[in-house]
């Protein structure tokens, strides 16, 4: 998990979570938080886990740890966070030493990460996608009713 400690400790990405902080100071909604990555990414891992994928744990924490940082373009420039993430997560997995097969991959989950149609797939993608609508606590939420989510989208169960 070296790799992963060094997305973590990259100052770009510290830069971006703390702009993602700041413009959700007031949200009451759910957050895009060092919490909410890391949930992302253990939910990621028990479901590769389970499911037998046999998918590399680095890649998995590093999609999870980056599939919203970019989050903050979106509330300052209107730009959909899947595609700001994409774009800004390819350097810091070049800089923390990525091949180009992993960062193909990754890059995808990220861009993917909103995409129904991959729900089922058994790959990063829909392993990113299921796991980042399971970490959300929708069923324990005290803006639930506020929230403009479907009730088909939101996470109303522990487990599934």
């Amino acid at each position: 998990m070296e790799r992963v400690n060094r997305i973590i400790n990259d100052t770009e990405y510290q830069k971006f979570l703390h702009e993602i902080k700041k413009c959700e100071k007031d949200r009451i909604f759910c957050r895009h938080n060092m919490a909410h990555f890391l949930d992302v990414a253990r939910i990621a891992w028990i479901l590769n886990l389970e499911e037998h994928m046999n998918l590399e744990r680095e890649r998995v924490y590093a999609a999870a740890l980056l599939h919203d940082i970019g989050r903050h373009l979106q509330y300052q420039e209107g730009i959909r966070h899947e595609i700001a993430s994409e774009k800004l997560a390819g350097p810091i997995l070049e800089r923390c030493s990525f091949t180009e097969e992993e960062k193909k991959e990754i890059l995808k989950a990220i861009l993917d990460h909103r995409t129904r149609e991959i729900a089922k797939e058994r790959s990063l993608s829909g392993v990113l996608y299921r796991a980042d609508k399971m970490s959300r606590s929708c069923f324990a939420c005290d803006a639930e009713q506020q929230c403009d989510w479907g009730i088909e989208k939101k996470n109303r169960q522990i487990a599934r």
